[in-house]
């Protein structure tokens, strides 16, 4: 389809091609899928990246994707469950609005230093079960070790993205 900007698959009045959209959603949905996440909600979550406002309706979800009201239910579940996005109201209308989080990957790797936190402790508390001269104990300890390590490492590096983004803002 052509739109007024004479651009191959352009949304009239948008100047958006909505062909390289499209694209783009699918490859960097294939990639967070190969990198573990569920093939739908990658789709949703690309689809919500690359929108302009960054929040879509299940029917627009739906519309773009084409995907059906159960699957944009399912992925929206997951996403919200894992806090990638959040729901809200279209003001006057009873239709939910899926949006994502301001400040989405640094809040998500934020998160991801809780889940370090308690991997470590369970990793210590095994490794102390099973002997730490074990083969097995010594390697749940080198494990917990390396978790440490991205704790440390994972705190500072969001804390130096928040000084570049005050000092870029």
């Amino acid at each position: 389809m052509t739109g007024g900007t004479g651009e191959p698959g352009a949304t009239e009045g948008t100047g958006r091609d909505e062909d390289a959209v499209s694209r783009f959603v699918e490859r960097f949905a294939a990639e967070m899928t190969e990198a573990g996440m569920q093939r739908m909600a990658a789709r949703v979550f690309a689809s919500l990246l690359a929108d302009d406002d960054a929040s879509m309706t299940s029917a627009e979800l739906g519309r773009q994707l084409r995907i059906s009201p159960a699957a944009v239910s399912g992925a929206i579940n997951y996403l919200s469950q894992v806090r990638m996005v959040g729901r809200e109201r279209d003001p006057g209308s009873r239709r939910d609005r899926y949006r994502l989080h301001d400040e989405i990957w640094y809040a998500t790797f934020a998160e991801r230093d809780q889940v370090l936190i308690r991997w470590e402790r369970t990793l210590r508390d095994g490794a102390r079960s099973l002997g730490e001269d074990t083969p097995a104990g010594a390697r749940l300890k080198e494990t917990a070790e390396f978790f440490a390590f991205m704790q440390t490492e994972l705190l500072g590096v969001l804390e130096r993205w928040r000084e570049s983004r005050t000092a870029s803002g």
